[in-house]
């Protein structure tokens, strides 16, 4: 009996590891504007756009931000890129503005960092999605990282059944 107590245990563990996910963030209903107006500064009226950036940085979610914020700044607010970050092709999903097609742009933030040429820099617009991607071996760590617990998990239950015969 303290056997099987020890399988559901393993599986319930193995399970929640594997298929948790974070809870989402509050975005802006569907019928509601991209824009929010955050009163003035100074002389001028400020307006601010929702983003969001998804993927390999550290504080990924929904960002409401002034109107002329480029995509190195979002990314510092996102507590910069994760290890695992590929830099090279960060995408911006831009919608459309009259519900046709979107717009997706590349930016190759390693060759920013390369050269210091900030025109290749964005700045981003009202409903903009940041996708940050991982690099390949950031898919082979967690394809393994999966194979690992569940190898753990069949070790557990051979160890039953071995038990279970004797």
């Amino acid at each position: 009996m303290k056997h099987l107590f020890v399988i559901i245990i393993s599986i319930i563990i193995f399970s929640t590891t594997c298929f948790a996910q974070d809870s989402p963030s509050v975005t802006p209903s569907a019928g509601s504007s991209a824009y929010s107006y955050s009163g003035t500064m100074g002389d001028e009226d400020q307006l601010r756009i929702y983003t969001q950036i998804w993927g390999q940085v550290k504080k990924p979610g929904f960002y409401l931000l002034p109107d002329d914020t480029d995509l190195l700044t979002l990314l510092s607010l996102a507590g910069g890129p994760t290890g695992d970050a590929k830099l090279s092709k960060v995408r911006i999903v831009r919608p459309s503005q009259d519900n046709g097609q979107g717009e997706i742009i590349w930016v190759n933030l390693k060759k920013y960092l390369d050269t210091g040429n900030y025109d290749i820099i964005p700045v981003l617009k009202a409903g903009d999605t940041v996708v940050v991607s991982g690099t390949i071996f950031y898919g082979m760590e967690r394809v393994a990282g999966f194979l690992a617990k569940f190898a753990t998990v069949l070790s557990i239950y051979n160890l039953y059944l071995t038990i279970q015969n004797k």
